[in-house]
């Protein structure tokens, strides 16, 4: 299964990359996130809680983080699984754009999905991640610009995470979302 999409991050390039990369700010994004958490430095684990359309499942996943280009692209390569709901693996190619009116973030994500979610059909997951994915992106959104009004801090340190994109895919499409954020994310 293919997804790709983009939306407008109203905020300055820099500030859409350190929030991508901040756990805080990625927890609170990804819906039904129960944890998030760095493995290595280029590596993350996370626990999601989700719904695609009749299976509800609690996803845990692994994400690795390449191709790292700050601040405009990496490439996100996750796993999952939910149990008896399934499975899913995939790439995620995220990008950063400089846009009118703020930052515009591009991804492609490439999955397989295994499992009941495979058995519900393509459809259905792929109205899910696209729900999802909207979810995470309005809630990103809210967070970046909070974050990047006048005085309020922004993380001190990109970390390089990127969860959201492939969260959410993890998420949607038995995820990545990613992811990360995704993942997503973002």
């Amino acid at each position: 299964m293919k997804i790709t999409g983009e939306t407008l991050i109203p905020a300055p390039q820099q500030a859409v990359w350190q929030a991508l990369n901040d756990p805080a700010i990625l927890r609170q994004s990804i819906p039904g996130c129960e944890s998030l958490e760095q493995t290595s430095d280029h590596s993350f684990k996370a626990i999601v809680s989700s719904r695609i359309g009749p299976i509800a499942a609690r996803f845990s996943g692994n994400v690795k983080l390449s191709d790292l280009d700050p601040p405009n692209s990496y490439t996100l390569t996750g796993e999952g699984t939910g149990g008896a709901a399934g499975a899913a693996k995939g790439v995620a190619k995220v990008r950063l754009e400089p846009g009118e009116g703020g930052t515009r973030l591009l991804y492609d994500v490439d999955a397989q999905i295994t499992g009941k979610l495979a058995q519900i059909g393509s459809r259905v997951v792929e109205a899910a991640a696209k729900m999802l994915a909207g979810q995470f992106f309005d809630r990103f959104g809210k967070a970046v610009v909070g974050a990047a009004a006048p005085g309020a801090p922004l993380p001190a340190k990109p970390v390089s995470m990127g969860i959201p994109v492939w969260v959410w895919l993890l998420g949607a499409a038995a995820v990545i979302g990613g992811l990360a954020l995704i993942f997503y994310a973002i």
